[in-house]
């Protein structure tokens, strides 16, 4: 296995990231949030990547920062909290770089999830979780406040009152409980795991890439500007989307099977 701290490949149009620090528990340290930074905007960038397949090695899915790697880092330095903010300022390049990317991702959750965890994971699509994992925030335990996005993604995935209550409270969500809350698509054995996200990129990849990566995009930025404007957007990417090959030949099958009845 590589020493990276976030692996990454590509193959027949599917990127996958995977978390690689095992023995932290996925926490990211520097490195990581470095390498996560630089993914994102290649994933994004890459006009031969059409899905993506996010998951992470070992027994955990993401523990969130490092905060022993951090505290080292910032130690000695006359503003550590400028430190800790450039480093979550790279995070949350990251994030929005994904989030705002016309490539649909799917999570494979295996194991824990908690702090800044959170935020990592909800910036996927879709989010297939193992019946072992759990999801917890855990910020209080250390007395820091909600970093990678969880502020946002959080009560975008399950509401106001439940992302209180998990944020301010010592709570851990079973998966089932994740599902019933809608902090996760879907929960399933832990040895079926990987071939359930992997057939869902396939679909993706398999059918109208372009358009499930602009009705991701679509639908991820609606809640954040007037409506206005979201209108107009989705008025654009829909004449863009009717000129496509792959939507011509859809829509002539469509036509033909609709006249035939």
């Amino acid at each position: 296995m590589s020493d990276d701290a976030i692996l990454f490949d590509v193959s027949d149009g599917l990127a996958r990231i995977t978390l690689n620090r095992p023995a932290r528990l996925n926490a990211v340290d520097p490195e990581a949030i470095a390498r996560w930074q630089v993914l994102a905007h290649e994933i994004a960038e890459r006009d031969d990547i059409g899905a993506v397949l996010f998951d992470a090695n070992g027994r955990a899915f993401c523990a969130g920062g490092d905060v022993v790697a951090m505290s080292q880092l910032a130690a000695g330095e006359p503003d550590a909290g400028a430190v800790i903010t450039g480093l979550a300022d790279r995070i949350h390049d990251g994030h929005r770089t994904l989030r705002e990317s016309a490539k649909p991702i799917v999570a494979a959750v295996q194991g824990p999830v908690a702090g800044g965890g959170l935020g990592f994971m909800l910036v996927a699509d879709l989010v297939i979780a193992s019946e072992h994992a759990t999801f917890a925030s855990r910020y209080a335990d250390v007395a820091l406040t909600p970093d990678c996005g969880v502020s946002t993604l959080l009560p975008e995935a399950i509401g106001t009152r439940r992302a209180l209550e998990l944020t301010l409270t010592s709570r851990t969500l079973t998966a089932t409980e994740a599902l019933d809350w809608g902090l996760v698509t879907e929960v399933v054995a832990p040895g079926a795991l990987e071939a359930r996200a992997r057939e869902i990129a396939a679909g993706w990849l398999a059918g109208a890439t372009g358009a499930f990566g602009q009705a991701k995009r679509l639908v991820r930025s609606g809640l954040e500007r007037p409506f206005a404007d979201a209108l107009d957007d989705e008025a654009r990417t829909i004449g863009a989307a009717f000129e496509t090959p792959q939507a011509q030949a859809a829509i002539s099958a469509f036509t033909a099977r609709s006249g035939s009845r």
